[in-house]
């Protein structure tokens, strides 16, 4: 396994659509060994989410770890072709950051609960529905498949702040989002 090299804003990859992979992709060696170092580096740099653009590879594919804590514990789960659905018409803004943006969070609005359907690493449709921090991860990692941002989806830039900030003026407990 390998630490990819991650994607910053402002890389032309990190702004296209992925395309969708087909099913018999999904079962090559190389495709796995995708998976895999993904998960590698999304440890490595202590997200909760990683999406196939930031390492440069314009695929529908996002691995992450869903623990509602948002402490990172868990197994990382892959996440292949993934199609979310909002089941609330309801909004709530939460801190958020990203492997590509280093060092800086921002207050996102996003759906609280949510149902999304994707394929797993052996090709194999599944669905869950998610609440809150799981939520939110996987709606900001399904963004990046389509070339959005973060800070695409803020209301307003007020809340941005470097995380040296964040951590000694904004961070309260519960708000703590690491994607």
């Amino acid at each position: 396994m390998s630490i990819l090299k991650v994607a910053r804003m402002g890389h032309p990859v990190l702004r296209a659509r992925t395309r969708v992979i087909d099913k018999h992709e999904i079962r090559t060696e190389v495709f796995q060994k995708l998976v895999d170092d993904m998960i590698e580096t999304m440890e490595e740099y202590s997200g909760v989410g990683l999406a196939a653009p930031q390492v440069h590879e314009g695929k529908r594919l996002f691995v992450a770890l869903l623990d509602p804590s948002g402490r990172g514990e868990g197994e990382p789960m892959v996440f292949v072709n993934p199609e979310i659905t909002p089941l609330s018409d309801a909004r709530v803004d939460g801190w958020e950051g990203c492997l590509s943006i280093p060092d800086i969070r921002g207050r996102v609005p996003r759906a609280p609960h949510v149902k999304i359907s994707a394929l797993n690493r052996e090709g194999k449709r599944f669905e869950l529905e998610l609440r809150d921090f799981p939520a939110r991860v996987v709606q900001h990692e399904a963004d990046h498949l389509d070339g959005v941002l973060f800070f695409d989806r803020m209301r307003t830039f007020e809340s941005l702040t470097f995380m040296e900030e964040f951590s000694r003026y904004k961070a309260q407990p519960d708000e703590e989002d690491d994607e």
